[in-house]
């Protein structure tokens, strides 16, 4: 029978994770843009080696993603969003946790939160990549389009989502964040 747990954590409670992602994008300027891509991609074939619970499971496919956000030559990723991503995956290329990922269950308790913090602050940019890959990949919407060329279907849908991500992300940024609880909920 599997057991559900929620929590939430105020700001304040946040901050300590908060310091950790600092440093951690502190040192994300310290090395390339590829060791920090390689080295999440390495925790990610460690926590999948390790059966680590669903919970975590679910949470490192989303970070998969990010990734693949980042890697993918169509999407065309701007600078500033892209450095933003590698800055949120630089955690993640870290190999000194919170909690020792060796603890049973536990261990992975602290990556599965800042990985739900993380999704949570990229949102609007893993939303948009999401939808374009479904753009992408549905070519009876394109074959509707006949007379656009693959690239010129590709560039209009990236132009339009990249759009909608920055609207997005400026109309969360404008919401007050005084007294703000965040809702993690791991399995």
């Amino acid at each position: 029978m599997p057991l559900k747990v929620t929590f939430e954590l105020e700001d304040k409670d946040l901050e300590y994770f908060r310091r950790c992602m600092k440093e951690a994008r502190s040192k994300a300027g310290r090395v390339t843009e590829t060791e920090v891509l390689s080295q999440a991609e390495a925790m990610i074939g460690e926590v999948q080696a390790a059966n680590a619970p669903a919970f975590v499971q679910e949470r490192v496919g989303r970070l998969a993603s990010l990734i693949d956000m980042v890697r993918d030559e169509e999407w065309k990723l701007e600078s500033k969003e892209r450095a933003n991503v590698i800055a949120a995956l630089a955690y993640f290329a870290e190999p000194q946790d919170i909690i020792p990922d060796n603890v049973p269950v536990l261990g992975y308790i602290d990556d599965a939160i800042m990985i739900e913090l993380v999704l949570t602050e990229l949102k609007h940019e893993l939303e948009s990549f999401e939808d374009f890959c479904k753009y992408r990949a549905d070519e009876r919407i394109r074959n509707r389009n006949s007379n656009l060329t693959r690239e010129e279907y590709i560039a209009i849908k990236r132009r339009a989502l990249h759009a909608r991500m920055r609207r997005r992300r400026a109309s969360a940024s404008a919401r007050p964040r005084g007294g703000r609880r965040t809702r993690i909920r791991l399995f």
